[in-house]
């Protein structure tokens, strides 16, 4: 099998290289594919140490989502250097390595939106829904998003008002997109046609928090032809949000992002941040003021770019 023993050594190589220069879930991934074990697998070895995580979990852990940090979550990983037969402490050092990291110099919290478009899922969503083009056939000229923060810290939900110019003939609906945060349900979030559009089909995968969904205009656009809709995603079902993220292809029109957060569980401090790509780096750090009687901060981009924008908070 000079096949699989070649692919074997691929991976040995690539788990020791990760070993060496992490970060942690790049060593993890590596650690779980040189071992070729199923996450469903490893689950069922980890509740045998008893303990007790998510096969969800365990996919963001490996893909830089989220990183292990409660007492539980460390138990896994020491539990996880023995299922996966790696030397004692290699992942535990990893993950103390990364704590040691400036804060912007870690993986976005939401970066596993670009694993999720990697892995095919969002392609596939969108095929399912027969989504004509990358911009549905208009350009948008504006876009004002508003997120709320519940009492439990959580991402409640958001509204989005689109200003659109359609570019091509018969132009009749939008796909949108709801990213969750990470041990999001998407199934159990809800989608609301606000103004100028109805609900369409909905589409949701539990693995990566997505929810993508069609709203259908009240006319059929011509191009050239203005539009104006509003909708929203009443979410609430994951944990503690931390920030809101959004991405963009290429060059658009003005953004606007509003974060509300609730009387009760307001953030120490607020930022507002740009990134050129998931894996990169981020930039252009700002400190935001949280007004008083709304509890709230924003930032406006007059022309986006291609590239993420978002705004990031801290409870403690």
């Amino acid at each position: 099998m000079p096949h699989a023993t070649q692919h074997m050594d691929v991976a040995t190589a690539e788990l020791d290289s990760a070993l060496r220069g992490g970060p942690f879930h790049v060593a993890l991934r590596a650690a779980i594919a040189a071992r070729g074990l199923p996450l469903q697998r490893v689950q069922h070895h980890l509740s045998r140490y008893g303990v007790k995580v998510g096969v969800t979990s365990l996919s963001y852990w490996q893909q830089g989502a989220r990183r292990p940090q409660r007492p539980e979550s460390l138990r896994a990983v020491r539990a996880l250097e023995e299922i996966l037969q790696l030397p004692e402490e290699s992942l535990i050092r990893l993950l103390a390595e990364a704590e040691e990291h400036p804060a912007d110099q870690r993986p976005a919290a939401r970066s596993y939106r670009a694993h999720v478009e990697a892995s095919g899922v969002l392609e596939r969503l969108l095929a399912e829904l027969d989504h004509p083009s990358p911009d549905g056939g208009m350009h948008t000229l504006g876009h004002h998003e508003r997120i709320r923060i519940g009492a439990r810290r959580e991402l409640a939900g958001r509204e989005s008002h689109h200003i659109v110019r359609a570019h091509c003939e018969g132009v009749d609906r939008f796909v949108a997109v709801h990213h969750g945060d990470p041990g999001c349900a998407p199934a159990r979030m809800t989608v609301h046609a606000l103004e100028n559009c109805r609900t369409g089909r909905v589409r949701t995968h539990h693995d990566t928090g997505v929810l993508v969904t069609e709203l259908l205009f009240d006319t059929r656009l011509r191009a050239g032809d203005t539009y104006l809709f509003r909708y929203g995603v009443e979410d609430g079902t994951a944990g503690v949000s931390r920030e809101y993220v959004r991405g963009f292809g290429g060059a658009g029109g003005q953004y606007a992002l509003q974060v509300r957060f609730d009387a009760a569980a307001l953030p120490v401090r607020c930022h507002r941040f740009t990134q050129h790509s998931p894996a990169a780096p981020r930039g252009g750090r700002q400190e935001l003021v949280l007004s008083g009687q709304h509890h709230s901060v924003h930032l406006v981009e007059p022309r986006v770019r291609s590239g993420m924008l978002g705004i990031g908070w801290d409870w403690e």
